[in-house]
C-alpha cells in the first residue's frame, strides 16, 4: 500500500539490478516513478545500469503510487483476504475501510496516462517546429531503440504499433510503479482503450499481478496528435526473463 513506505529488501535490490541490466541498452527519453521509496530506489537502480541515460532526471509522481489499502496496510495478504471474506466479497475488488476503490485507482491511472499523451504530443510539435528529421538525427540510432524482449514477440506486433515505419520515437518513457496499480492501469488500457494484446496472452496472465520488476511494453500511437483515440499495442506483459 501507500502508508508503509519501506525501502527495498536485499532481494529487491538484486531484482532491480537485474532489471537494469536487462534494460541497459534501451535509450529512454523520460523516466517517471511513484514517489514511494521502493519505486524510487528501483528507478534509480535501473537508470544506474543504463548505457545511455544514467543522468536522466527521474520525475516522481504521486499518481503512480500503489493502491491505498486503508486498515489493511502493513498487514499480511491473508488478513486482507479474511477481511474480504467477512464482508462477503473477494480480493481484489474488496475495498478495506480507508482504502481506495478499484475505480479510484483506475482514475489515477487514466489521469497519468492522459498526461503522458499530452507530453508526447507536445514533444512531437516541438520537433516539427525545429524541422523534424534533422533535429531528431542525433542519439536515435536503431541500436539504442532495440528492446531486449523482441525475440519473445512477433515483428508484426512491433511494427503494427509503429505504423510499420521507422523506429524513431517521439518519446520512449520508463514508468516505475506497483503491482496492483499497474494491473488496474492495464485493465484500463484493455477495457476502455481497446489495447491490442499479444496473441499468446491468456486471461489469467492478463489479470495477474506483475512479479517484482516485471517489464511490460506498450507502443502508443497518437495519430495526428489525437489525444482522444490513442492506438495502443501491448508488445509484452509482465516480462520476467531477467529474473
Amino acid at each position: 500500500g501507500q502508508g508503509v513506505d519501506e525501502p527495498l529488501s536485499a532481494t529487491g535490490f538484486r531484482q532491480a539490478d537485474a532489471a537494469g541490466l536487462f534494460l541497459s541498452n534501451v535509450k529512454f527519453t523520460h523516466v517517471f516513478s511513484s514517489d514511494l521509496l521502493r519505486a524510487k530506489q528501483t528507478a534509480a537502480t535501473i537508470l544506474g545500469k543504463n548505457k545511455f541515460c544514467k543522468d536522466l532526471e527521474i520525475k516522481y509522481d504521486a499518481r503512480l503510487r500503489e493502491r491505498k489499502y486503508g486498515v489493511a496496510e502493513g498487514r499480511p495478504l491473508t488478513d486482507l483476504k479474511a477481511m474480504a471474506k467477512a464482508a462477503g466479497e473477494q480480493c481484489p475488488s474488496f475495498t478495506p475501510s480507508g482504502g481506495e476503490t478499484l475505480d479510484e485507482v483506475r482514475e489515477r491511472a487514466r489521469d497519468f496516462f492522459e498526461f503522458l499523451c499530452r507530453l508526447a504530443v507536445e514533444l512531437e510539435q516541438k520537433e516539427q517546429d525545429m524541422h523534424g528529421a534533422a533535429s531528431r538525427s542525433s542519439g536515435t540510432s536503431e541500436e539504442q531503440l532495440v528492446f531486449p524482449w523482441t525475440n519473445d514477440c512477433s515483428e508484426a506486433e512491433l511494427s503494427s504499433g509503429n505504423g510499420g515505419a521507422s523506429k524513431i520515437l517521439d518519446a520512449n518513457i520508463l514508468v516505475v510503479s506497483h503491482g496492483a496499480y499497474m494491473r488496474n492501469w492495464i485493465g484500463y488500457f484493455v477495457s476502455d482503450l481497446n489495447c491490442t494484446l499479444p496473441t499468446n496472452l491468456t486471461k489469467s496472465q492478463l489479470s495477474s499481478v506483475s512479479p517484482n520488476t516485471g517489464v511490460s511494453h506498450f507502443i502508443i500511437k497518437l495519430e495526428n496528435g489525437n489525444l482522444l483515440k490513442p492506438e495502443i499495442t501491448c508488445v509484452c506483459l509482465n516480462q520476467d526473463s531477467h529474473l
